[in-house]
């Protein structure tokens, strides 16, 4: 397929998309739009952030309406406001010269009783997030007994949200025969998982290797204390003079700490997350887009469905606890054929994550000193002087000033007045890093390359910890692991300064120690709380017996009535357990969880 008109589509689409000058296909579109025009099979279409896979499913979702017929026929599931919305828009615009086609978007933040009426009125394609799709439904002002096909857009990203239920009550109310369709920038075991139970004979469709990074992207890291973290985000900033970019960070109290210092020392940032209405993070992202704000702080969760171009700076203030999820948050910068550079900030003990995300996703990373103080107020400097130089003069205007000016310079010769003139606009720089420390860790003493030392709590802070014994009701069938796990407890208390001892994970259940003094707040944070479609369960385990994993089972007991068949009492030893030890405490969330000495 050469181009749009090659696929049949109707004159109206193709007029709209000739107004916004789309005339070739993407390759997911190439492959995917001429299946759904022919085809009522079910589809499985992997393709990276930016490929267009809106129209790949949107075009042949309005080619197939019915316009006489004023029900919903198609279904469009997505995680977040902001990508429902985005999806709205550019369904709305496809469609602008095809009268009577009307799409609605539903979501929660806005007015339900708009979004009914909207409704009433005859929409053909919903838009809707699973929260709100379903109150809806519920109400009985969506009826989706005439449904023809339901797309799910980023379901892994809904999965990991906790709406496994709400999609099963959704999918549950449309009809039998229809067509599925899944479409994802990441690829995962849990996607595999879904397509079984919702999707019949599915075909598989994808342009690329799912977890391979864009080509134009630079990956840098940069290895510091957990504690200085911020002064680094700093100084890429200062560095850049020119940032343009994105910071994730893990959870929305970081999201929204992050932000306001960055605020506070006088950068143009602000921040989304799930706590701001609707019409703050509009407010936000008009901001952001007309480039008012140079850097916006955000969570995964919150950035879904952001479409911003010419990102010059991806920043990871915390490695995302999935790999696939790093490429897609560098994916949001390098687009359209420019490059971009995508940074993480990460300690000694992360080292393996940026192994492992090179692994996986055939990228390479290259190890950089932080810019130091020297460094950024040469760039400051040198980009201070390219402005001035770039300056349009309106002689006109300034001509009657000119006289005193002259006057008031006329002790100064040429190089005082420059001097003069650069240091009150570069003092500030000048000043804060004066005396700026190298805060930069070395990975190795061995080598760039080698395997960085291990840390260990002193013994001092080993003898002030307290721990106390959890057991949670998710494990290995519910895809968490050590790291999964740690992050979870660091999203649970808003915060990665709790120290965190041993971890031991089992097919459907886990235990793991934390110090005592955050145990009520754990456990007030983590139950009832939905973790992959799963309501977790934090209870204190009881101790069998005494802490030698050498010549003793395992250290737990499950509360009575939980817990896994494949639990501790299985007979293995705590030292042949490779979930045992080797975890005990490893911080996989970037924070500043401290490992219990063996």
């Amino acid at each position: 397929m050469k181009s749009f008109n090659d696929i049949g589509l109707h004159e109206e689409i193709l007029k709209s998309l000739k107004e916004m000058g789309f005339e070739t296909p993407t390759p997911i579109q190439a492959k995917t739009i001429p299946h759904l025009m022919s085809s009522n099979q079910d589809i499985i279409a992997s393709a990276q952030t930016g490929t267009g896979k809106t129209a790949a499913f949107g075009l042949p979702a309005i080619h197939m309406t019915q316009i006489d017929k004023k029900m919903p026929q198609t279904l469009v599931m997505c995680p977040t406001r902001e990508l429902c919305i985005q999806i709205a828009r550019d369904l709305t615009n496809f469609a602008k010269y095809i009268p009577g086609l009307k799409i609605v978007a539903v979501y929660g933040g806005a007015s339900i009783d708009t979004q009914s009426r909207a409704l009433r009125q005859g929409a053909q394609i919903v838009i809707g997030t699973p929260g709100r799709t379903k109150d809806l439904i519920r109400r009985k002002r969506l009826i989706l007994s005439d449904i023809n096909r339901v797309i799910l857009d980023e379901a892994d990203e809904m999965l990991t949200m906790g709406f496994k239920e709400d999609l099963e009550a959704i999918l549950a109310e449309t009809p039998y025969e229809k067509q599925t369709l899944l479409f994802s920038a990441t690829m995962s075991k849990r996607i595999i998982s879904i397509t079984k139970k919702y999707m019949n004979n599915p075909i598989e469709i994808s342009t690329a290797r799912v977890n391979m990074g864009a080509e134009n992207v630079e990956h840098i890291y940069y290895m510091v204390h957990a504690k200085d973290r911020y002064e680094v985000l700093k100084r890429i900033a200062d560095s850049n003079p020119n940032i343009y970019g994105i910071t994730f960070c893990r959870t929305r109290k970081e999201t929204k700490e992050i932000s306001n210092k960055l605020m506070q020392d006088g950068y143009n940032a602000d921040a989304i997350h799930g706590d701001l209405s609707q019409a703050q993070r509009d407010e936000v992202m008009d901001r952001f887009r007309s480039r008012k704000l140079h850097m916006l702080v955000a969570t995964d969760v919150a950035a879904r469905g952001l479409d911003v171009n010419d990102l010059t700076h991806v920043i990871n203030y915390n490695l995302p606890d999935d790999e696939e999820i790093y490429v897609h948050r560098s994916g949001r910068t390098g687009r359209a054929g420019k490059s971009g550079i995508s940074i993480a900030i990460i300690h000694t003990r992360e080292i393996g994550r940026i192994r492992a995300i090179e692994r996986i996703s055939k990228i390479k990373f290259s190890s950089e000193l932080v810019p130091s103080g020297k460094d950024i107020c040469q760039r400051q400097l040198y980009a201070l002087i390219d402005k001035i130089g770039r300056v349009e003069v309106d002689e006109h205007q300034i001509e009657p000033f000119l006289p005193t000016i002259y006057e008031k310079f006329e002790g100064l010769d040429r190089e005082e007045l420059i001097k003069h003139f650069v240091s009150a606009e570069f003092n500030r720089f000048l000043s804060y890093y004066k005396n700026a420390k190298d805060i930069n860790v070395s990975e190795s003493p061995r080598g760039k390359n080698s395997k960085p030392p291990r840390e260990r709590v002193s013994q001092k802070e080993r003898r002030k910890s307290k721990f106390s014994s959890f057991f949670i009701n998710v494990g290995k069938n519910n895809n968490v692991s050590p790291s999964r796990l740690i992050g979870i407890i660091n999203e649970g208390l808003n915060s990665s300064d709790a120290v965190i001892g041993k971890i031991e994970v089992m097919k459907d259940s886990a235990f793991f120690e934390i110090e005592e003094s955050k145990k009520s707040q754990l456990i007030k944070a983590l139950n009832g709380t939905v973790v992959g479609g799963v309501k977790l369960s934090v209870e204190i385990a009881k101790e069998k017996q005494g802490r030698d994993e050498s010549n003793s089972k395992s250290n737990y007991s499950k509360p009575k009535g939980r817990g896994s068949r494949s639990g501790s009492s299985d007979g293995r030893r705590g030292g042949n357990n490779k979930n045992s030890g080797k975890w005990r405490g490893k911080n996989s969330s970037g924070g500043k969880n401290k490992k219990r000495s063996k």
